[in-house]
C-alpha cells in the first residue's frame, strides 16, 4: 500500500485527484491523511468526495474513511471497467476536476465509456467547460484516444445545477508528444458567457475587449446560455499552430464588467509575452496523460504549486521521471522520460 501525505505540496485537492488516478491506472492501494491540510476548510469537501465515489465506481474499490469532512481514506482498487457512468456532486463543485479523476484510467479501458456529471461547469477555481473541450482534450485526441464532451447546461457557482456529458473511446497506448514552439497565431476569439443577467454587462465587456485586443467585432461573440442561476465569464481563445490555449475570467458582484475584461486580457498578454505554447494550467493537465504515455515535452511559464505537486507524485507510481529545466526568463522546459533503472 502507497501512503500520501496530503499536506505535501499545494496540500489541496490536486493531490487527492492524482493519487486516486494514479491508483486505478496502476491497481496500487492507497492510504491518503491530512487531507486538505492546508485549506481554511481541511477534509473532504463535496466535490472531493464525489471524486472518491466516481473512482471507486469506475475502479470496483474499497473504501474506507469516504465521507464529508474526512481527512484519511483508504482507497483500494479493483479493474477498471468501461462503461456508463453518472455523477452528482449536489453542489457548484467543479465537474471538470471529475472528468481530471478519472479520464486517465479510462483512456486505457477496455473499451468505451461514457460519464454524465451534474455540479458546476464554470467555477473560478476550477477548468471552465470551455478550457476542457478547446485546450486540454484536443491534447488528448492527439494522443489517440477520442474523448468528446458536451455542455447540456452551464453551472456557475454558487448555484451549480450544471450538466456535462464526456465520451471516450481508449486506445491500448498513448502517444506521446512535444510542445517546444508556438508557432503563429491563425485565430483570436473571444466569448462573454452570460446566464440570467442583464445583457448590458456582457456588452461592456465585449466592448472592453475590443478596445483592449483592437480584434474585430466578428472574433467577439455574446452568449446567453441556460443555468439555475446567475453567472459571467470572458473566455478567450488562441488557436496558434502547436494549440489552442484558453483564458478565462469570471464577474463578479461589485466588480464592474470592465475590470472582468482587463483582468482576462493582461492574462493573455502575459502568456503572448512570454512565447511559450504551454500555459501554466495547461502544464498541470499534461503531466498525468505524458507519464502514461511514456515519455513527452513541453516549454511552458514557471510551473504552479498544483503542477510541482505532480512532479513529485507521478514518478512514485510510474516507470517514469520528470525533469523541470527553468530558464532565465521565467519560463521553463519539462521533460517526461521513461525511467532507466
Amino acid at each position: 500500500m502507497l501512503h500520501i501525505d496530503g499536506s505535501e505540496g499545494e496540500g489541496g485537492g490536486q493531490i487527492l485527484r492524482t493519487s486516486l488516478a494514479l491508483s486505478m491506472i496502476t491497481g496500487t492501494p492507497i492510504r491518503i491523511r491530512n487531507i486538505r491540510a492546508k485549506r481554511s476548510r481541511p477534509g473532504l469537501m463535496r466535490q472531493h468526495l464525489t471524486s472518491v465515489q466516481a473512482a471507486a465506481q469506475v475502479s470496483g474499490a474499497q473504501v474506507e474513511g469516504a465521507a464529508v469532512g474526512s481527512m484519511e481514506i483508504t482507497f483500494t482498487p479493483s479493474a477498471v471497467q468501461p462503461g456508463e457512468y453518472s455523477f452528482a456532486i449536489g453542489t457548484a463543485g467543479s465537474t471538470t476536476l471529475i472528468v481530471q479523476t478519472v479520464l486517465p484510467a479510462l483512456l486505457c479501458a477496455a473499451g468505451p465509456s461514457r460519464i454524465s456529471l451534474e455540479g458546476g461547469t464554470h467555477n473560478p477555481a476550477a477548468p471552465p467547460f470551455e478550457f476542457l473541450d478547446r485546450a486540454f482534450l484536443p491534447l488528448v485526441r492527439r494522443m489517440g484516444p477520442r474523448v468528446e464532451t458536451t455542455l447540456e447546461r452551464a453551472g456557475f457557482y454558487p448555484a451549480g445545477g450544471g450538466c456535462l456529458r464526456v465520451s471516450v473511446e481508449p486506445v491500448g497506448t498513448l502517444t506521446g508528444f512535444n510542445l517546444l514552439e508556438r508557432g503563429e497565431i491563425r485565430e483570436r476569439r473571444a466569448t462573454v458567457v452570460l446566464a440570467n443577467l442583464p445583457p448590458h454587462i456582457g456588452e461592456r465587456e465585449a466592448r472592453e475587449v475590443a478596445k483592449l485586443t483592437n480584434w474585430e467585432p466578428s472574433r467577439i461573440e455574446i452568449r446567453r446560455v441556460d443555468s439555475a442561476g446567475p453567472g459571467n465569464a470572458i473566455v478567450l481563445e488562441l488557436e496558434s499552430e502547436a494549440l489552442t490555449e484558453v483564458f478565462t475570467a469570471f464577474g463578479e458582484v461589485g466588480v464592474p464588467a470592465e475590470t472582468v475584461a482587463d483582468k482576462v486580457v493582461r492574462e493573455m498578454r502575459r502568456y503572448l509575452a512570454a512565447g511559450v505554447p504551454v500555459r501554466e494550467h495547461l502544464a498541470d493537465q499534461l503531466l498525468l496523460p505524458l507519464a502514461l504515455a511514456g515519455g513527452g515535452s513541453y516549454r511552458t511559464l514557471l510551473l504552479s504549486l498544483h503542477a510541482k505537486t505532480q512532479v513529485d507524485l507521478i514518478p512514485r507510481c510510474l516507470d517514469v521521471r520528470i525533469e523541470v529545466e527553468d530558464g532565465e526568463d521565467r519560463t521553463c522546459l519539462v521533460r517526461v522520460e521513461p525511467y532507466k533503472r
